[in-house]
């Protein structure tokens, strides 16, 4: 078989296999060497998707930082037309998460490269919010100072009105509250947030309101994978 690469999905949820398709097994099947974002986390997702497969019979490359020396093996077993795993943390390899250094040194290889379908939270977020689907952008992590905040919030959601765009980000889970403090604060009262937070866990919340009805009601976020939206369209 030519040399294959395969991005293959995860779980947003630690145990929640559901939301997977099970076509991922049979490409999880044919590959011989596996790129991961952490090692012992794809290792414990594989085993729960297919019970037989025997761990030590695969290669293992960790993917948190990608080095020359990590590209140089990679690009090697692309010329070996080596079927290839690429695994993130969670979700979707390549948005929102390493891999995409990978994907572009297998494209200018020529190697076939089999994105997979599964859950992303930036998309499951984005279709449950009931905000602007034909225009959006995903800015990732806002500035963690105060005042860079408040500017970065002011100028996303300026745009958002401006071209009827949703604006889509995350925080670091434990600054969850102090950023929707921040929002409700800086927004204009109408401007409407939407937060997706536990997406794919029993625990999942996924509402949409105004600032100003967030104010009244602010929900325990601390600790929990969150994405957050706006939007300030008509």
């Amino acid at each position: 078989m030519a040399a294959t690469v395969y991005l293959i999905p995860t779980v947003l949820y630690e145990g929640q296999l559901a939301p997977l398709p099970p076509y991922i097994l049979e490409a999880v099947q044919q590959c011989r060497v596996f790129f991961v974002e952490n090692e012992r986390t794809a290792r414990r997702y594989l085993k729960l998707l297919w019970k037989e497969m025997i761990i030590d019979d695969y290669g293992w490359y960790t993917i948190k930082e990608v080095n020359a020396e990590m590209l140089a093996s990679f690009k090697q077993k692309i010329k070996e037309d080596t079927v290839i795993g690429i695994i993130s943390e969670a979700g979707c390899p390549g948005v929102a998460d390493p891999g995409q250094i990978l994907v572009k040194a297998a494209q200018e290889l020529n190697a076939v490269v089999k994105p997979l379908v599964g859950p992303n939270a930036i998309l499951l977020a984005l279709m449950a919010s009931g905000m602007n689907g034909q225009q959006f952008q995903f800015v990732g992590y806002l500035p963690i100072d105060t005042e860079q905040r408040i500017k970065a919030i002011k100028s996303l959601e300026t745009e958002s009105k401006q071209k009827a765009c949703t604006q889509i980000f995350i925080e670091t889970p434990y600054r969850n509250n102090q950023l929707l403090e921040v929002l409700t604060k800086t927004c204009n009262p109408q401007t409407q947030i939407c937060v997706a937070v536990d997406i794919t866990a029993e625990t999942e919340m996924i509402q949409t309101k105004s600032a100003q009805q967030w104010k009244k009601a602010m929900p325990q976020l601390h600790k929990r994978p969150a994405i957050f939206l706006l939007y300030a369209g008509q």
